[in-house]
Protein backbone atom coordinates (compact mmCIF):
# COMPACT_ATOMS: atom_id res chain seq x y z
CA UNK A 1 0.00 0.00 0.00
CA UNK A 2 0.98 3.04 -0.92
CA UNK A 3 1.47 6.11 1.78
CA UNK A 4 -0.26 9.37 1.18
CA UNK A 5 1.49 11.83 2.72
CA UNK A 6 -0.49 14.72 5.02
CA UNK A 7 0.75 18.34 4.04
CA UNK A 8 2.59 18.27 7.21
CA UNK A 9 4.34 14.94 6.93
CA UNK A 10 5.94 16.34 3.19
CA UNK A 11 7.11 19.25 5.01
CA UNK A 12 9.02 16.96 7.45
CA UNK A 13 10.68 15.49 4.67
CA UNK A 14 11.01 18.67 2.76
CA UNK A 15 13.05 19.26 6.37
CA UNK A 16 15.26 16.30 5.74
CA UNK A 17 15.83 16.96 1.77
CA UNK A 18 17.23 19.96 2.42
CA UNK A 19 19.47 19.11 4.54
CA UNK A 20 20.48 15.86 1.69
CA UNK A 21 20.64 18.68 -0.71
CA UNK A 22 23.26 21.15 1.91
CA UNK A 23 25.50 17.75 2.08
CA UNK A 24 25.19 17.26 -2.18
CA UNK A 25 26.64 21.04 -2.52
CA UNK A 26 29.49 20.55 0.34
CA UNK A 27 30.87 16.77 -0.92
CA UNK A 28 30.45 18.55 -4.66
CA UNK A 29 32.70 21.43 -3.73
CA UNK A 30 35.10 19.26 -1.71
CA UNK A 31 35.59 16.05 -5.01
CA UNK A 32 38.89 16.83 -6.17
CA UNK A 33 42.50 14.74 -7.56
CA UNK A 34 43.73 12.63 -4.63
CA UNK A 35 40.82 12.81 -2.36
CA UNK A 36 39.64 9.27 -0.60
CA UNK A 37 36.12 8.62 -0.60
CA UNK A 38 36.75 7.86 3.22
CA UNK A 39 37.20 11.58 3.36
CA UNK A 40 34.29 12.21 1.71
CA UNK A 41 32.20 10.38 3.54
CA UNK A 42 33.41 11.67 6.87
CA UNK A 43 32.37 15.45 5.66
CA UNK A 44 29.00 13.87 5.13
CA UNK A 45 28.74 12.90 8.14
CA UNK A 46 29.92 15.85 9.73
CA UNK A 47 27.73 17.89 8.10
CA UNK A 48 24.46 15.64 8.58
CA UNK A 49 24.90 15.59 12.44
CA UNK A 50 26.05 19.55 12.50
CA UNK A 51 22.32 20.08 11.13
CA UNK A 52 21.03 17.54 13.90
CA UNK A 53 19.84 14.56 11.66
CA UNK A 54 21.32 11.51 11.55
CA UNK A 55 22.76 9.02 8.29
CA UNK A 56 19.87 7.17 7.25
CA UNK A 57 22.50 4.86 5.55
CA UNK A 58 24.86 4.36 8.07
CA UNK A 59 24.44 1.07 9.66
CA UNK A 60 21.39 0.39 7.48
CA UNK A 61 21.13 -3.39 6.66
CA UNK A 62 25.03 -3.51 7.86
CA UNK A 63 26.24 -0.67 5.75
CA UNK A 64 29.19 0.91 7.40
CA UNK A 65 29.26 4.28 5.87
CA UNK A 66 27.22 7.91 5.70
CA UNK A 67 26.86 7.84 1.85
CA UNK A 68 27.72 5.04 -1.40
CA UNK A 69 30.13 6.22 -3.17
CA UNK A 70 30.32 4.51 -6.56
CA UNK A 71 33.07 5.00 -9.58
CA UNK A 72 33.39 4.91 -13.00
CA UNK A 73 32.01 1.57 -13.53
CA UNK A 74 30.61 1.13 -10.01
CA UNK A 75 26.91 1.26 -10.43
CA UNK A 76 25.31 1.75 -7.11
CA UNK A 77 26.32 1.35 -3.07
CA UNK A 78 30.03 1.61 -3.33
CA UNK A 79 32.36 1.84 -0.17
CA UNK A 80 33.71 4.99 0.55
CA UNK A 81 37.42 3.76 2.11
CA UNK A 82 40.27 5.81 2.79
CA UNK A 83 42.51 3.93 1.20
CA UNK A 84 40.32 5.00 -2.02
CA UNK A 85 41.66 8.24 -3.70
CA UNK A 86 39.68 9.97 -6.67
CA UNK A 87 42.14 10.32 -9.81
CA UNK A 88 41.88 12.85 -12.88
CA UNK A 89 39.02 12.00 -15.39
CA UNK A 90 36.94 10.01 -12.77
CA UNK A 91 33.24 10.22 -12.42
CA UNK A 92 31.62 9.72 -8.88
CA UNK A 93 28.20 8.87 -7.95
CA UNK A 94 27.30 10.16 -4.19
CA UNK A 95 24.05 8.79 -2.48
CA UNK A 96 22.71 10.67 0.14
CA UNK A 97 20.39 9.66 2.91
CA UNK A 98 19.10 11.85 5.88
CA UNK A 99 16.82 10.41 8.58
CA UNK A 100 15.64 14.03 10.49
CA UNK A 101 13.27 13.85 13.46
CA UNK A 102 11.76 10.21 11.86
CA UNK A 103 11.61 11.18 8.38
CA UNK A 104 13.74 10.55 5.37
CA UNK A 105 15.32 12.09 2.18
CA UNK A 106 17.26 10.53 -0.33
CA UNK A 107 19.31 12.19 -3.25
CA UNK A 108 22.07 11.27 -5.63
CA UNK A 109 24.18 13.13 -8.25
CA UNK A 110 27.37 12.53 -10.16
CA UNK A 111 30.04 14.34 -10.74
CA UNK A 112 33.22 14.31 -12.60
CA UNK A 113 36.91 14.57 -11.22
CA UNK A 114 38.50 17.18 -12.88
CA UNK A 115 38.46 17.03 -16.94
CA UNK A 116 36.27 14.11 -17.67
CA UNK A 117 35.98 12.48 -21.31
CA UNK A 118 32.91 13.65 -23.98
CA UNK A 119 31.03 10.21 -23.59
CA UNK A 120 30.95 10.03 -19.71
CA UNK A 121 29.81 14.25 -20.01
CA UNK A 122 26.93 12.83 -22.50
CA UNK A 123 26.05 9.79 -19.77
CA UNK A 124 25.97 12.67 -17.05
CA UNK A 125 23.94 15.02 -19.29
CA UNK A 126 21.28 12.24 -20.13
CA UNK A 127 21.07 10.26 -16.70
CA UNK A 128 19.75 14.29 -15.25
CA UNK A 129 17.79 14.58 -18.06
CA UNK A 130 15.83 11.13 -17.67
CA UNK A 131 15.56 12.00 -14.25
CA UNK A 132 13.60 15.22 -14.64
CA UNK A 133 11.64 13.67 -17.63
CA UNK A 134 10.22 11.06 -15.12
CA UNK A 135 9.69 13.67 -12.54
CA UNK A 136 8.02 15.29 -15.27
CA UNK A 137 5.11 12.18 -15.05
CA UNK A 138 4.80 12.24 -11.98
CA UNK A 139 1.46 13.95 -11.78
CA UNK A 140 -1.80 12.58 -10.17
CA UNK A 141 -4.25 10.90 -12.32
CA UNK A 142 -0.68 9.12 -13.91
CA UNK A 143 0.44 5.89 -13.82
CA UNK A 144 3.69 4.54 -12.38
CA UNK A 145 5.01 3.23 -15.47
CA UNK A 146 4.51 6.71 -16.59
CA UNK A 147 7.53 7.29 -14.98
CA UNK A 148 9.54 4.36 -15.64
CA UNK A 149 9.04 5.03 -19.55
CA UNK A 150 10.15 8.32 -19.86
CA UNK A 151 13.13 7.26 -18.13
CA UNK A 152 13.62 4.42 -20.44
CA UNK A 153 12.67 6.13 -23.24
CA UNK A 154 15.65 9.24 -22.50
CA UNK A 155 18.52 6.92 -21.65
CA UNK A 156 17.58 4.77 -24.67
CA UNK A 157 17.40 7.02 -27.53
CA UNK A 158 20.52 8.45 -26.39
CA UNK A 159 22.20 4.75 -26.85
CA UNK A 160 22.85 4.18 -23.16
CA UNK A 161 20.99 1.15 -20.93
CA UNK A 162 19.26 1.46 -17.95
CA UNK A 163 20.35 -0.67 -15.11
CA UNK A 164 17.45 -2.72 -13.88
CA UNK A 165 18.10 -3.90 -10.94
CA UNK A 166 17.53 -1.19 -9.01
CA UNK A 167 14.95 1.79 -9.18
CA UNK A 168 12.71 4.32 -6.90
CA UNK A 169 11.11 3.65 -4.34
CA UNK A 170 8.56 5.76 -1.93
CA UNK A 171 10.01 7.11 1.26
CA UNK A 172 8.79 9.02 4.65
CA UNK A 173 8.93 7.38 7.59
CA UNK A 174 11.17 4.79 6.10
CA UNK A 175 14.01 5.10 3.88
CA UNK A 176 12.53 2.48 1.19
CA UNK A 177 8.51 2.16 0.78
CA UNK A 178 6.07 1.26 -1.38
CA UNK A 179 5.86 1.43 -4.24
CA UNK A 180 8.86 0.11 -6.07
CA UNK A 181 9.74 2.56 -9.18
CA UNK A 182 11.41 0.46 -12.39
CA UNK A 183 13.38 2.81 -14.51
CA UNK A 184 12.03 0.83 -17.63
CA UNK A 185 8.32 -0.52 -18.85
CA UNK A 186 5.79 0.30 -20.66
CA UNK A 187 3.24 3.66 -20.21
CA UNK A 188 0.02 3.31 -18.50
CA UNK A 189 0.55 0.82 -16.14
CA UNK A 190 0.31 0.19 -12.13
CA UNK A 191 -0.89 2.43 -9.33
CA UNK A 192 -2.70 5.34 -9.91
CA UNK A 193 -0.93 8.18 -8.81
CA UNK A 194 -2.25 10.57 -6.39
CA UNK A 195 -1.35 13.66 -4.31
CA UNK A 196 0.31 13.13 -1.47
CA UNK A 197 2.23 10.25 -2.20
CA UNK A 198 6.56 10.85 -1.74
CA UNK A 199 8.49 9.28 -4.27
CA UNK A 200 12.67 8.56 -4.44
CA UNK A 201 12.93 8.78 -9.08
CA UNK A 202 16.41 7.50 -9.11
CA UNK A 203 17.73 6.52 -12.79
CA UNK A 204 20.73 4.62 -12.99
CA UNK A 205 22.29 4.83 -16.26
CA UNK A 206 25.20 2.92 -17.77
CA UNK A 207 27.20 3.74 -21.13
CA UNK A 208 27.16 0.20 -22.15
CA UNK A 209 25.45 -3.04 -20.86
CA UNK A 210 23.03 -3.37 -18.23
CA UNK A 211 24.56 -6.52 -16.54
CA UNK A 212 26.37 -5.92 -12.96
CA UNK A 213 28.48 -8.04 -10.77
CA UNK A 214 28.35 -7.98 -6.79
CA UNK A 215 31.73 -7.05 -5.01
CA UNK A 216 33.11 -9.35 -2.51
CA UNK A 217 31.90 -7.12 0.16
CA UNK A 218 28.36 -7.53 -0.97
CA UNK A 219 27.22 -3.94 -1.41
CA UNK A 220 29.58 -2.45 -4.54
CA UNK A 221 28.00 -3.46 -7.79
CA UNK A 222 29.44 -2.76 -10.95
CA UNK A 223 28.37 -3.25 -14.81
CA UNK A 224 30.08 -6.37 -16.39
CA UNK A 225 31.50 -4.87 -19.72
CA UNK A 226 33.53 -1.99 -16.80
CA UNK A 227 31.41 0.57 -19.09
CA UNK A 228 30.53 4.08 -16.72
CA UNK A 229 27.76 4.47 -14.94
CA UNK A 230 25.77 7.67 -13.54
CA UNK A 231 23.28 7.75 -10.98
CA UNK A 232 20.75 10.72 -10.32
CA UNK A 233 18.24 10.72 -7.56
CA UNK A 234 15.63 13.56 -6.27
CA UNK A 235 12.72 12.90 -3.95
CA UNK A 236 9.12 14.07 -5.41
CA UNK A 237 6.49 14.96 -3.49
CA UNK A 238 2.95 14.60 -6.06
CA UNK A 239 0.74 17.29 -5.79
CA UNK A 240 -2.35 18.67 -7.35
CA UNK A 241 -0.11 21.24 -9.26
CA UNK A 242 2.32 18.98 -10.06
CA UNK A 243 5.65 17.55 -8.53
CA UNK A 244 7.28 19.67 -6.05
CA UNK A 245 11.50 18.67 -5.66
CA UNK A 246 11.90 18.45 -2.26
CA UNK A 247 15.68 18.40 -2.61
CA UNK A 248 15.90 21.17 -4.89
CA UNK A 249 15.29 24.01 -2.67
CA UNK A 250 13.52 26.60 -4.62
CA UNK A 251 16.32 29.24 -3.96
CA UNK A 252 18.56 26.94 -6.15
CA UNK A 253 16.18 25.16 -8.58
CA UNK A 254 17.07 27.73 -11.30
Amino acid sequence: MIAVRSPDEIQRIKASCEIVFAVQRELEQAVQVDISTGELDALAERTIRAHGARPAFKGYRDFPSSICTSINSAAVHGFPSADVLLSEGDIISIDVGVELDGYYGDGAFTVGVGVISADCGRLQETTLSALHDGIAQAQAGGRLTDISHAIQSRVEDAGMSVIRQFGGHGIGRTLHAEPHIPNHGGPGKGPRLKPGYVFAIEPIVSLGGADLVVGDDGWTTTTRDSTAVAHAEHTVALTAEGPEILTLPEASAS
